[in-house]
């Protein structure tokens, strides 16, 4: 039998099982003591302040000074100095890494990314107060010292050209001595090249713009003038905040600037001359799509920049929405009147024409006294949905986000339902509230001849640089086919034989958008009106290619005589 170990040996053995618990308690001890003591806290602040920098998080930024700093600096102005160092950096992203330091300093390792200066590795240095971090200059960037602030020399690449279709230059050279190879007529999509009026912005600032540097102020120039800049080059600076040193200061990054490849757009330079040309300096704009695709071949003057009226033009949308909701068909009948009752008045026909038939006839002769009843008829909701399927209350889609920011196209616009105060019937032939451009009219002309499918209608084949939007159905294949039987009556047996042309049978539709009294009469003392003449259409009609619109401002006279035979010539050219 074991003797039983005695009481010394006992106690012997309870000293040694617990030694290790001992160990282990006393390096817990330990750290929890280093993980209390100031300095861990502070470095912890230091990297929230990095990470919150990361996310562009200035508010939470402010919230780790000390309340000593955030009396010294408003949280505006902090947010502001901040914002301008971004700018002035054209910082990309920001990361950090982990915080070493005591208790009174930190330092945290950041590695910045800039569009212009290639990468800037280099470590914050914190100080810290009592309840806080003491917020100071150096901490705008990192790599600054006490009283140094940012500064930069930038250096711009040679500035893109800008192709044709066909790949020839329309615009090319540096950004001051822009040349035109295939001729001024160009300008008209490529825009221009020139000093900015106001003041570079902190966007600009960001890009590698510096104040007063040669910018994209109209067209394609405008729209795409960050990716035409190419990527800028140069020296960012740490210089001394009150000029010591003789303000020369140390070198924190450089980068070489890059040009930027040549922007490639769908514009048919002969079709682009020719509509330029026919257009002849007068006032107004035309746009010529491709029929399927929804491409822009060619634009002239206010094409998508200019709202207006869009007179009869605005029947292809009525009469889309009366087939497609049966409030007419190609057979209905219309009584051969002058005007007739809309919008509690009555609406005349123009030039008090007699007028009437089926809707083919009415269509082609483009009668008011059946067109404002049948809108009535179709209703506020229908109306305004057919017409938004077409592309009205917007955004023109021609470019990307930023592109369209950039350029700030103004929106076609018809009334909400509800909205129409009773002005339905007038808005059914594209007078009252109704405003369109020339772009929007040739893309409701290119919907017709594709089906009944909008496309989107892209400047340039770089899909990046293109719209996100995707093509919408906006009637059945049948009402497209419909309303084409009308638009060719408009041009063999209507108010648009003037658009015809010899190469193939285009199908359209007349406008003329009465603005008001010009203040002169006629020699019956009647009141002259200013009027807007539109034609929109395509051809050939039963296989389309090309999609056109024009519109003239305050012409001569209506759109079958004046907009129709430059509508004609531009489709010539191009068939």
């Amino acid at each position: 039998m074991t003797r039983p170990p005695t009481r010394s040996e006992r106690q012997q053995r309870l000293k040694t099982r617990a030694l290790p618990l001992i160990a282990i308690a006393l390096v817990a001890f330990i750290l929890g003591v280093i993980q209390g003591c100031p300095g861990d806290p502070n470095r912890s602040a230091a990297e929230r302040y990095v990470a919150a920098w990361s996310k562009g998080d200035y508010g939470a930024m402010y919230e780790e000074l000390s309340a000593t700093s955030r009396e010294a600096i408003a949280v505006e102005q902090f947010k502001e100095r901040y914002a301008e160092s971004v700018a002035m950096a054209t910082m990309t992203s920001l990361t950090g890494g982990e915080a070493g330091g005591d208790e009174t300093e930190a330092e945290v390792p950041v590695k910045v990314r800039t569009r212009a200066f290639g990468t800037v590795v280099s470590p914050m240095n914190f100080s810290f107060g009592e309840d806080g971090i003491a917020w100071q200059d150096s901490l705008l960037f990192p790599g600054l010292k006490p009283d140094e602030e940012l500064s930069r020399k930038t250096e711009m690449p040679r500035r893109a050209p800008i192709l044709a279709a066909d790949g020839r230059a329309m615009a090319e050279g540096p950004s001051l001595a822009r040349e035109h190879p295939l001729g001024d007529a160009m300008i008209d999509v490529t825009g221009l090249v020139g000093t900015p009026e106001e003041e570079s912005d902190l966007t600009d600032l960001a890009l590698g713009f510096d104040p007063g540097e040669p910018t994209g102020i109209s067209g394609l120039e405008l729209a795409f003038n960050e990716r035409l800049s190419g990527k800028p080059g140069g020296t960012l600076m740490a210089v001394p905040i009150k000029g010591g040193d003789g303000g020369k200061g140390r070198d924190l990054a450089t980068g070489e600037p890059a040009p930027a490849d040549p922007l490639k757009t769908t514009i048919d330079p002969t079709l682009q001359d020719s509509a330029v040309s026919n257009l002849a300096g007068q006032l107004g704009g035309v746009a010529l799509l491709d029929a399927k695709k929804g491409r822009i071949k060619a634009m002239a003057g206010q094409a998508y920049s200019v709202l207006q009226p869009p007179g009869s033009t605005m029947k292809m949308v009525t009469a889309t929405a009366a087939l497609e909701t049966g409030k007419a068909t190609l057979d209905s009948e219309y009584p051969f009147v002058t005007e007739a009752p809309a919008d509690g008045r009555m609406i005349r026909n123009a030039y008090n024409e007699v007028c009437g038939g089926n809707l083919v006839e009415s269509f082609a002769h483009s009668c008011n006294s059946v067109f404002a009843p049948l809108g009535m008829e179709i209703g506020e909701e229908a109306m305004t949905e057919t017409a938004e399927k077409y592309g009205f209350n917007k955004v023109p889609a021609m470019f990307n986000e930023a592109g369209t920011a950039a350029v700030d196209p103004p929106i076609p616009t018809i009334p909400q339902p509800g909205e129409y105060n009773n002005e339905l019937g007038v808005s059914a032939i594209g007078q009252g509230k109704v405003q369109a451009t020339p772009l929007l009219m040739a893309s409701i002309a290119q919907t017709i001849a594709n089906g009944g499918k909008l496309m989107p209608t892209p400047l340039t084949t770089e899909p990046e640089l293109q719209p996100e939007a995707q093509p919408v159905r906006v009637s059945s294949a049948k009402t497209a086919n419909q309303l084409t039987q009308m638009m060719v009556a408009v041009v063999t047996s209507g108010t648009g034989p003037a658009a015809a042309i010899p190469e193939a049978q285009v199908a359209g539709k007349t406008g003329t958008a009465e603005l008001g009294s010009s203040g002169s009469t006629d020699g019956e003392g009647q009141p002259i009106l200013d009027v807007d003449a539109w034609f929109a259409g395509f051809a050939p009609a039963d296989k389309p290619r090309l999609a056109v619109a024009v519109m003239l401002i305050e012409a001569d006279a209506d759109g079958g005589t004046v907009a129709a035979p430059i509508a004609g010539a531009v489709l010539s050219a191009g068939l």
